[in-house]
């Protein structure tokens, strides 16, 4: 049997960080589904179509990635792509907290799926993509932050 995982976010842009979790999680998985969730709570730059396609972009050179959106819960999500894991990225202790009420939620609708928790590489853990829109928004330098594609379409976005 493949052993299958979800790495879900929303990916408003996807970083060096997220990519850091996710090439990492993709060695331990036969297959890593990456899906672009809609966060009610976040005002997106990026349409879902323009998160999946950018994500595939920066993604291509790992075989074993599929990317997916879906409306509605995680753990339906992972039901219907037949996934037993979570993969969620850590950067610091203040994310602990906040992971932890989720996953025991999750574990409360769906007993049987587990959530692996990846510490992000240190030089990464400041990273998130609201900080890298506010500084593309400025014309600041994002260039080590998230791959070119990214960079160029934030440009794009804030010119």
């Amino acid at each position: 049997m493949k052993s299958r995982a979800v790495c879900p976010g929303s990916f408003d842009p996807i970083t060096y960080g997220h990519l850091d979790i996710i090439s990492r999680g993709a060695k331990v998985f036969d297959e890593l589904r990456i899906v672009v969730l809609n966060n009610s709570s976040k005002k997106p730059a990026f349409s879902v179509e323009e998160r999946i396609q950018l994500i595939k972009e920066v993604t291509a050179h790992i075989p074993n990635i599929k990317v997916d959106s879906y409306q509605g819960l995680l753990v339906n999500y992972a039901r219907e792509v037949e996934a037993n894991v979570i993969i969620r990225g850590l950067r610091a202790v203040s994310d602990f907290e906040y992971e932890m009420q989720i996953t025991s939620m999750n574990r409360v609708l769906h007993e049987e799926l587990e959530t692996f928790f990846i510490m992000t590489n240190n030089q990464y853990s400041f990273l998130s993509s609201s900080i890298v829109k506010e500084v593309a928004k400025y014309g600041g330098d994002i260039s080590e932050l998230v791959p070119p594609q990214v960079e160029k379409a934030l440009q794009q976005k804030y010119s």
